[in-house]
């Protein structure tokens, strides 16, 4: 006789959970602990309950559903979930008023997005879009049109909080030759603490950086907090990088500062809503790279996600702590 299952895959989204734990990964999580075949919906639950009345764990990923109590009432032993994604708001506040623990690859999803911000931030530096444009149109080197380049050597980035992703674009930004200062809406001083950056305002960053890059949540106390005020304070020829989420930037008043300052450039890989309306300002104006939300995990990124959250259950499994639960207070500040 078989083994009762003690572990499925729980996804709206069996194609997500096939890319993310492809490569091998599946058998993986098999490995671990006996494992049903597939992928279970929500709606598959009742039908299912008695085959998943053993279920101790949970793997899943994008497509995730926020389960109820009447959902959980047909997984009785369910003790942890791993989410191979990022943030967990719309689902983990059930699960973890019931003692369910809540892992998540949150912050292995930060990573590309702060490779994506470093690419930019330097590619910024060298004035890269405004510099291909003006030759394009002058078909020239000598494109009267060309801006001044700042380079790297002494520029000043500016960093708009310093979470997951915002750490690691400081990690990164060590192997060159830039001053980094940082404004954290959240506890600053503590946040800057060991990272040997300069923390400041958040008029006073706008005024002082090169490039200005975003990585703060959305939150009640974050949203709309960039506006129009505080783009108007950007050097002349400085770039604005959001790879964090629209809703925090007024979006009109932005739109308005980029008409009004051509010779600042604004690289936007997320806005507020997505996508845009097709008559958005944002694909018609030449200052504005705008990208389709791709600075997360993408491509064979996912499955460093899956990677992560096996690490976990085996951790979990073993007895031994975990490192990437999330607590309610962690929750409170996840975008």
């Amino acid at each position: 006789m078989s083994e009762p299952c003690k572990a499925i895959f729980l996804s709206q989204d069996p194609g997500a959970v096939a890319r993310v734990f492809g490569g091998g990964r599946r058998a993986r999580v098999e490995a671990l602990m006996p494992t049903r075949p597939g992928c279970v919906r929500r709606e598959e639950l009742s039908a299912q309950a008695g085959e998943l009345a053993q279920v101790e764990a949970a793997w899943s990923t994008w497509g995730m559903p926020a389960l109820t109590e009447a959902d959980l009432a047909h997984l009785p032993r369910l003790k942890a979930v791993f989410y191979a994604a990022g943030t967990v708001r719309a689902f983990a506040p059930v699960l973890l008023a019931r003692g369910i623990i809540v892992c998540s690859a949150w912050r292995a999803n930060a990573l590309p997005v702060a490779e994506f911000a470093v690419a930019h931030i330097l590619l910024a530096l060298k004035q890269t879009l405004p510099q291909a444009r003006a030759v394009r149109a002058a078909r020239d080197w000598a494109a009267p049109a060309r801006p001044p380049i700042t380079g790297s050597y002494g520029a000043t980035v500016g960093l708009i909080a310093l979470g997951a992703a915002g750490r690691r674009v400081v990690e990164l930004l060590r192997n060159f030759d830039v001053r980094v200062i940082a404004y954290d809406p959240g506890p600053g001083a503590e946040a800057a603490a060991g990272l040997g950056v300069e923390m400041v305002s958040l008029d006073d960053l706008f005024r002082r950086a090169d490039v200005v890059s975003l990585h703060a949540p959305w939150l009640p106390q974050t949203e709309g907090m960039i506006g129009g005020a505080q783009l108007a304070l950007l050097r002349p020829h400085a770039t604005f990088i959001n790879t964090a989420r629209g809703a925090v930037v007024r979006e009109e008043e932005m739109i308005e500062v980029l008409r009004r300052r051509p010779d600042v450039q604004a690289v936007l890989d997320v806005v507020h809503p997505e996508p845009p309306a097709r008559s958005s300002a944002l694909f018609d104006l030449p200052n504005v790279l705008l990208t389709p939300h791709i600075a997360g995990s993408a491509g064979n990124e996912v499955q460093r996600l899956a990677d992560w959250m096996i690490e976990e259950g085996g951790r979990w499994i073993a007895g031994r702590p975990l490192r990437h639960a999330v607590t309610p207070a962690l929750l409170a500040g996840m975008a």
